[in-house]
């Protein structure tokens, strides 16, 4: 093999080491506060509500590319938890929206304090990249992302 195809090589274990870290972070749980937490994959959940005005089941289920029915029990167990309640759709009763509750957005600014010191640590060190760095890195992503799109749907349609 060529020196590239071993770079290449490289660069995909390096890539799977760092997937597999955010796997392990998204079941880190988050301190709302004194007496309760939730896992990573719970906030960036409730981060989603946060930031819509008017979102139901069907719509996250598209933000995080998961099933309906998948983003309908983390729904479900995030309203036992108290961190949502489910309103009904003004234009359809079948239909919820959801909204946060004061809890909700404890959550949802606990994550937030977390996000905001990790971006600005992320910003510091793609500043001392050059834009074309930067590009050939927004390309690798693109590439990263079709890969996993295209094994997505595929575990789907099996």
């Amino acid at each position: 093999m060529d020196d590239k195809t071993e770079i290449i090589k490289d660069l995909i274990g390096k890539f799977q080491t760092t997937a597999r870290k955010y796997c392990q972070i998204e079941a880190l749980p988050i301190r709302v506060n004194e007496d309760v937490t939730a896992s990573t994959r719970e906030v960036h959940m409730i981060q989603a509500i946060g930031n819509s005005k008017n979102i139901g089941v069907t719509e996250l289920a598209q933000v995080f590319g998961t099933s309906k029915s998948a983003a309908s029990q983390l729904v479900s167990r995030l309203s036992k938890k108290g961190f949502l309640k489910k309103r009904p759709a003004r234009a359809n009763n079948k239909e919820v929206r959801l909204v946060l509750t004061e809890l909700g957005w404890e959550a949802y600014k606990a994550h937030d304090r977390l996000h905001r010191d990790d971006m600005a640590y992320l910003m510091s060190r793609l500043q001392t990249f050059s834009l074309s760095q930067i590009a050939v890195m927004a390309v690798m992503f693109e590439a990263l992302d079709e890969i996993m799109a295209q094994r997505l749907t595929k575990q789907i349609r099996e």
